[in-house]
């Protein structure tokens, strides 16, 4: 598939890293397509890079890896997105009373906000419940790593759920756009336990049947 990422900071770098030895075609989306940054990114990567909004506009999958304050000015200039589906790995991340936590939730989500902006595209929360060295590579891991999704489009979550297994991570459907208001507060709990209780960055929860 054609998968833009738009955002190349950790997380966008991260996923362009753990993309790089798959079939999927990627271009990195970025503000200024010539900076050195950006340019060394995707010679590691062998990825393309344009602006956001060519890199969106050639893409069957484009990933939202941005910060949260930058979020809705960059996503409105992408310009007319069709039926396309939308990756939101992003976390509505704020101060909150003096400490890191969620913009919102309970009555809605990051997701659907994203959605909101982009009427008629298909968003699909997910990537947002891991840090971004765990999203680069995650095979020494003992187990495969869950990653949950959200979305209101069966066959966008379908084809997600193939950049999701691509990507090192066990794909398991949460339900509606709506359930990223629970994604969005695991993705705190993975915070709270690698930075502020000195669990590190890498590991990721993990489903275990019996």
């Amino acid at each position: 598939m054609q998968i833009a990422i738009i955002g190349t900071g950790n997380v966008g770098s991260a996923i362009a890293h753990g993309l790089a030895a798959t079939d999927h075609a990627v271009t990195l989306g970025a503000r200024d397509p010539q900076s050195e940054k950006v340019l060394a990114l995707a010679e590691r990567t062998g990825a393309r890079v344009a602006t956001p909004a060519n890199a969106a506009a050639t893409a069957d999958i484009i990933v939202l890896a941005l910060p949260w304050a930058a979020a809705e000015k960059a996503v409105s200039s992408l310009g007319d997105l069709g039926d396309k589906i939308v990756i939101d790995c992003m976390n509505p991340l704020g101060m909150v009373d003096g400490a890191l936590g969620l913009l919102a939730g309970h009555t809605t989500s990051g997701g659907e906000m994203v959605q909101g902006w982009l009427a008629g595209t298909r968003v699909v929360k997910t990537l947002n419940q891991v840090g971004a060295e765990i999203m680069a590579d995650n095979a020494d891991l003992p187990q495969r790593p869950v990653m949950f999704m959200a979305g209101d489009d069966d066959s966008a979550k379908a084809q997600v759920a193939t950049v999701l297994n691509d990507l090192g991570f066990a794909p398991l459907d949460a339900g509606d756009l709506t359930k990223a208001r629970l994604l969005e507060p695991f993705g705190m709990l993975w915070i709270n336990q690698a930075l502020q209780r000195g669990k590190g960055r890498n590991w990721a929860f993990a489903a275990v049947e019996g």
